[in-house]
């Protein structure tokens, strides 16, 4: 029988073969302090630490716990003994275009490794790539800062002023302050493709064609097996979660209601794009594919000459753009006519993104590419005129930002700045929990904030929180420890 003062640790394992779980449960009872900690078997995992009014309840606590994994198949291990089980890394093949001409390409940066990630807003463009790596650059090419995360970055996604990268280890990185926070952390046997961010609610398409949905709190709230495998898209918006995998697209209602419809595509899915009311669908047999919303319909199809590794569009799908096997881009009007054709200069495209006549591309050299998209310079280039493209350096000082992962991490404060916002965090239901100390808020509302540093009784003090429309507040800016 443990005493008061007595230190017990009993780590699990769960690890099933080909591409089930592995992940790893472990409890620690000190006292009246109960830590469990979890996550992929290799990886750190997440902790979460609850104390209790007597040793006794601590330790019938902890003791359920472990019946409960026990149950479910865990098995007592040895921390360190099974090797971590390798994720998932996009092979793809790369053919020279057959296109005549050459897209009018104003600069590119190249990043050193496989690159997936793009996100370009009104200020900056951002690139993630395999190597862990996330730059930012201004839309003329200048490279601003660099986040190093722990590992690959399969994607980038914006949800209002938040900026997100889906890495390899399972977590999901804020990366809208300076220092980067894991906001989200997916179950250990879920094998991140895709992400989506909608409202705070975190959609994830996974290798064995899953979806999993997870709140503002990072807690689980639905799941689905899905009608096929290697989901590479996920979309969501107020009506709908919108998932694409081998077996074509699939909506779900957003609360786990159920399926809303679903549509064969003409071929697996490789790549997924939305706008107000259809989503598009890049498929492995050569085209890209717009269904309505509402119904699933098939409403157009784009034919391309290869397997469609990307696409997007113009605001409201006036044009659709794509990009292929064969280092090929693509430009449609919106019934489906093609309209031109170009190599890409360097590598196929794996992801893409419009904006104010540029086309930004992330090509399988691990370069992000800025294209001239505008109507005079794709004539010129079809007649073989493009500009010189101007190969971007990095800057020697370039500011780098790693994640946080611990509150000594953090920036300290004796008193809040005028117009910041001070938080709590607080047990609330066996779990930590972060609510607003600052008057104007809502007091009966959570904070999304990142469990890392979360710490019993402590303040902490952000620029701005910002209401979402499920009844909670995000984190705007820098998060400082408040003494």
């Amino acid at each position: 029988m443990a005493t008061a003062s007595a230190v017990s640790t009993t780590y699990l394992e769960l690890s099933q073969e080909g591409a089930g779980a592995h992940k790893f449960y472990e409890v620690t009872v000190d006292g009246l302090t109960v830590t469990v900690r979890y996550g992929r078997i290799g990886a750190d995992g997440q902790t979460q630490t609850t104390s209790f009014p007597t040793v006794a309840k601590a330790q019938a606590a902890a003791a359920k716990k472990l019946g409960e994994k026990v149950r479910k198949g865990y098995a007592p291990a040895v921390q360190g003994q099974r090797a971590p089980r390798s994720v998932t890394r996009r092979q793809v093949g790369s053919a020279p275009s057959t296109a005549r001409a050459v897209a009018p390409v104003l600069w590119r940066f190249r990043t050193g490794s496989a690159a997936f990630g793009i996100h370009v807003d009104d200020d900056r463009c951002w690139v993630g790539n395999q190597a862990g790596d996330v730059y930012t650059l201004d839309h003329e090419g200048a490279v601003l800062a660099r986040f190093s995360l722990p590992d690959g970055v399969k994607c980038l996604v914006a949800d209002d002023f938040w900026i997100y990268a889906g890495c390899d280890d399972g977590k999901v990185y804020d990366l809208s302050a300076k220092l980067p926070f894991a906001a989200y952390d997916i179950a250990a046997d879920v094998d991140i493709f895709w992400l989506d961010i909608h409202e705070g609610i975190l959609n994830v398409s996974d290798r064995e064609g899953g979806l999993t949905v997870i709140d503002h709190e990072d807690e689980h709230q639905w799941a689905r097996r899905g009608r096929g495998e290697h989901a590479w898209m996920v979309r969501a918006d107020d009506r709908a979660v919108y998932h694409g995998h081998h077996g074509g697209v699939t909506a779900y209602a957003p609360d786990g209601g159920g399926e809303l419809w679903h549509t064969g595509t003409r071929g697996g899915v490789l790549f997924g794009w939305q706008e107000d009311d259809s989503v598009y669908a890049g498929t492995a047999h050569r085209v890209v594919q717009r269904l309505s919303k509402a119904t699933g319909a098939i409403e157009a199809t784009y034919a391309c000459d290869g397997a469609v590794y990307s696409c997007a569009t113009s605001p409201g799908g006036r044009f659709v753009f794509a990009g292929d096997a064969a280092s090929s881009v693509y430009c449609f009007a919106q019934d489906g006519t093609r309209l031109w054709k170009l190599g890409t200069g360097g590598g196929s495209a794996l992801s893409m993104q419009y904006r104010d006549e540029r086309l930004y591309l992330v090509t399988t050299d691990g370069s992000l590419v800025c294209v001239d998209a505008s109507e005079t310079a794709i004539s010129a280039a079809q007649q073989g005129t493009v500009p010189v493209a101007r190969d971007v350096k990095l800057a020697a000082a370039l500011p780098t930002y790693a994640p946080a992962t611990a509150v000594a991490a953090l920036a300290t404060v004796t008193r809040a700045p005028a117009g910041s916002v001070v938080v709590e965090c607080v047990q609330d239901a066996g779990r930590l929990r972060v609510h607003v100390v600052s008057e104007g808020y809502e007091s009966s509302w959570k904070v999304q904030f990142p469990r890392a540093i979360r710490e019993p009784g402590a303040r902490y003090v952000v620029d701005a929180l910002h209401p979402a429309a499920s009844g909670f507040y995000r984190v705007r800016g820098d998060i400082r420890r408040l003494l």
